[in-house]
């Protein structure tokens, strides 16, 4: 029954990261945004597309992470509450798929990656305990809340939509935190969350362009 378990749980992930990075995402919410802005100039829609693309390749890295942690959680209240969380971050995902198509513009190209070594990062934490875990989604969304704030300064002012996503986004990577403070969190050793900055601003970087 165990090796069941086991396989089915493989079978999972697999298929949410098929899912994940080759098929559209889709939202459970439809957040109300402004009407696109023909102020926009050329530069101001690639710059703007650079940021996207970057909180994009964010929530698909949320996505690996979260399904990583909840694979190897140990009890079944802290496996809910990963589980449910990837739900509003695929949320996340599906609005910057659609802002970036907006945009006339790509994800990043390395999103295989960032899946991938987020998956492993998530599965990691998991092993390490549930108290451990929600740690890591703590500091995450910490890290990510104030990633989403440079963007606010950064976007261009007249791009309304992209600023609204990121706005409801930054709410909601807030309020994961603070669950995951009140399930229980244990503050993680300080080595680590300086090493969580330094791969995410490789991540943010790299994503921009590619």
């Amino acid at each position: 029954m165990a090796a069941q378990n086991v396989l089915d749980s493989v079978l999972t992930v697999v298929d949410e990261t098929l899912r994940t990075l080759f098929a559209p995402a889709h939202t459970t919410r439809l957040p109300l945004l402004p009407a696109e802005s023909a102020t926009l100039t050329a530069a101001e829609k690639r710059h703007a597309a650079g940021l996207m693309r970057v909180n994009h390749a964010g929530e698909i890295a949320a996505q690996g992470l979260y399904r990583g942690q909840a694979v190897l959680a140990r009890s079944g209240t802290t496996r809910e509450f990963l589980q449910r969380a990837a739900v509003e971050e695929s949320d996340h995902l599906a609005w910057c798929e659609s802002r970036l198509a907006e945009l006339d513009a790509r994800p990043s190209r390395l999103n295989p990656l960032w899946y991938l070594g987020s998956l492993g990062i998530g599965a990691l934490a998991g092993a390490l305990g549930d108290r451990i875990s929600l740690g890591f989604v703590t500091e995450t969304e910490a890290q990510v809340e104030g990633h989403l704030a440079s963007h606010l300064h950064r976007l261009p002012a007249s791009d309304q939509r992209s600023r609204k996503i990121v706005e409801i986004m930054q709410a909601d990577e807030a309020g994961h935190g603070q669950a995951a403070r009140a399930a229980g969190a244990r503050e993680l050793p300080s080595p680590v969350p300086t090493l969580m900055r330094w791969v995410s601003r490789v991540m943010t970087s790299t994503a921009y362009w590619l």
